[in-house]
């Protein structure tokens, strides 16, 4: 197959079990790579109502075909599994360098099952796969595993997605990391490596991708290179490139769409703007720390940083890299903390430890407004005076959660979990089924609502739906909620279909309209119509979401807290209530589900590759109503009688 290596492996590290398998050609053609394909074989490969942390429970790594296929953005790769947090589907998304080295190692995907009897890593080298003991590396942070593992393999280009301390002790807001600063994070992926006893997944090779059309390949990446120099984008591009992510914090946390003081305050008022620009990467600011660029694999943009901060308290900073958008917002807006510095330290721990940022911090505002309003005393807080703004008791509190040590031993089970485990404090969770919210707030893009709370991965803000550019649009427009629903799975489609084929969500400001579809085709050669692009990204939804109804979620188990829904008492989204019922039968109208999020069965046969899905989910169809004078007849030739009726 053009644009895959074309083998799955499979390892159990119960009995030691390595197998390989060829990928199905029409597996690739249904769902493509990434989280879409995950769920294809784990559907297939793990029992229904299999707990998260059993034997059985797998865990993919998964690559798209646009992953080494020297197409611009192709870098990620996709992690999935159940959620320690919901029970249910999970897939987190990473960059860096992982992803093509992960293929060059001779796979498109690899999963695990099982439990190992002592910590072990899984070694791919070109093809070559052996489970190495671990035992050495557990409880290393992930730079210091990173480290070990080159200087035990011999090779400083080895690569590795891996655990760091918090996977290890079974954190729910725990990440899979790689290349020191990158992460698949969300949902708590690193607790199910973690308790597979799974330090890490170490790759090294030389294979190569073959692609259907490299000429094709070229003029598309030709035409992206203009677009980002020439284009109607390449001014917040370049800005992009520039200052990263977090280049936009600023008009974020004033306009209402970052997260200030666990989402009750409000920019300008609790969060001004000097704080906001203290802690933002503006030229004044990244002047004075940035000492370097960083890059994806194969990214055109590069919007990374690294930074040297020389501080005294934290000598850690003086290598360390730039904090992302999600980040600033979860430690500074959301802690009240206008110090880049504490910020930029937050960040480093939650990449040692192998923590979600947009998790930890959140988890830490959380804990502050308990401690403010008197649910959690500073005793059970270990001594910490967690104070809003108190940048100090932010980091020694990341130190717990990530050692699980004192409080830290129910703080890393995130805001719902130590909610569950205090029995109080649930008044000020900011959370959807269970998992802390992204730093978009849905009162300012109500489309996110939809999108955070019914997604089949809850909290996520990179998957797509119709939040994507709407909150600078007048509040009139964007709290219109007429015919939202097929916009709405326009975006979810591309989305989903961005992710699968392994480039980065920050591709759109990159691309000219129409390119993605193009690289797919050069890659694989499937020759996807526009039509057929639109039914490939609602499959993978639908694939997902069915590996929940098969858990037995429907709508009701699908919660989020109404602090992101109701209006602030004051500042810029004061009185901006959300329905996000309503948005989500609009959607669910546009994608051919049931008010109860099951699918209708037109849909999933017009969509093709889940006859599986169909068998078991859907109740089979009525036979179709007898032909007028098809009656039984008996022998006389009269009608038919049912036994015990009169006629």
């Amino acid at each position: 197959m053009y644009g895959y290596l074309g083998k799955l492996l499979f390892v159990n590290l119960s009995n030691g079990d390595i197998e390989v398998r060829d990928l199905d050609e029409q597996d690739a053609r249904d769902f493509l790579g990434g989280a879409a394909l995950g769920a294809k074989i784990l559907y297939d490969e793990m029992p229904a109502n299999t707990d998260w942390d059993a034997p059985e429970s797998v865990f993919g790594i998964v690559t798209g075909p646009l992953v080494g296929s020297g197409a611009f953005f192709g870098g990620r790769y996709s992690v999935v599994s159940k959620s320690p947090v919901t029970n249910a589907w999970n897939d987190a998304n990473s960059g860096g360098m992982y992803a093509p080295d992960f293929r060059k190692a001779g796979y498109d995907a690899v999963f695990i099952k099982g439990i190992a009897e002592k910590p072990v890593y899984i070694w791919i080298d070109d093809g070559k796969v052996e489970i190495k003991d671990a035992s050495h590396l557990w409880g290393l942070t992930t730079l210091e595993t990173e480290e070990a593992l080159r200087e035990e393999l011999g090779d400083k280009k080895i690569n590795a997605a891996l655990i760091g301390p918090a996977g290890e002790n079974l954190s729910y807001i725990s990440a899979v990391m790689n290349d020191g600063h990158r992460a698949a994070a969300r949902g708590g992926p690193g607790a199910v490596m973690g308790s597979k006893k799974l330090k890490a997944v170490v790759v090294r090779g030389s294979q190569k991708i073959v692609t259907a059309d490299k000429a094709a390949m070229t003029a598309a990446n030709k035409s992206i290179a203009a677009w980002i120099k020439e284009g109607p984008l390449a001014g917040p591009a370049k800005g992009l490139s520039t200052f990263g992510t977090g280049g936009n914090f600023v008009s974020s946390a004033l306009s209402g769409d970052a997260g200030v003081k666990n989402w009750k305050g409000a920019g300008v008022v609790d969060f001004p703007e000097d704080m906001a620009n203290a802690v933002t990467s503006t030229p004044q600011v990244d002047s004075k720390y940035n000492i370097g660029k960083y890059a994806c694999a194969v990214c055109p943009l590069g919007c990374g940083a690294i930074y040297k901060i020389e501080n005294e308290k934290w000598p850690e900073l003086e290598h360390t890299t730039r904090s992302e958008y999600e980040t600033v917002g979860a430690f500074a807006s959301m802690l009240l903390i206008g110090d880049i510095e504490a910020v930029t330290m937050c960040n480093h721990l939650c990449n040692e430890y192998g923590l979600d940022t947009m998790s930890a911090g959140p988890t830490i505002a959380w804990a502050m407004e308990c401690y403010e309003e008197g649910v959690i005393s500073q005793e059970e807080l270990d001594g910490i005076d967690l104070k809003w703004g108190n940048a100090d008791a932010a980091i020694a509190l990341l130190h717990k959660i990530g050692r699980g040590e004192g409080c830290g031993s129910w703080l890393k089970l995130g805001t719902q979990g130590a909610a569950d485990h205090l029995g109080r404090g649930h008044e000020f969770l900011v959370v959807a089924s269970g998992i802390e919210e992204p730093q978009h707030d849905s009162r300012w893009a109500p489309g996110r609502a939809r999108l955070y709370k019914y997604d089949p991965t809850p909290a996520r803000h990179v998957k797509g739906g119709l939040g994507m550019g709407q909150g600078t649009l007048p509040a009139e427009v964007k709290h219109n909620y007429r015919l939202t629903g097929f916009r709405d799975a326009l975006v979810t489609s591309d989305t989903e279909i961005v992710q699968a084929s392994g480039i980065c969500h920050m591709s759109g400001m990159g691309m000219p309209p129409g390119t993605h579809l193009k690289l797919v085709n050069a890659a694989t050669g499937f020759n996807y119509s526009k039509f057929d692009w639109f039914f490939l990204g609602l499959r993978m939804w639908h694939i997902r979401n069915a590996f929940n109804l098969r858990e037995g979620w429907r709508r009701k188990d699908y919660t989020a807290s109404e602090r992101l829904t109701l209006g602030t008492e004051y500042g810029p989204l004061q009185g901006l209530n959300v329905d996000v019922e309503l948005l989500a039968d609009n959607f669910f109208n546009a994608i051919g589900l049931t008010e109860d999020m099951m699918p209708e069965r037109v849909m999933l046969t017009l969509l093709g590759g889940m006859d599986k899905i169909i068998d078991e989910l859907l109740p089979p169809p009525p036979p179709p109503p007898k032909p007028a004078g098809s009656e039984e007849k008996d022998e006389d030739g009269s009608e038919k009688k049912e036994e015990g009726k009169a006629s």
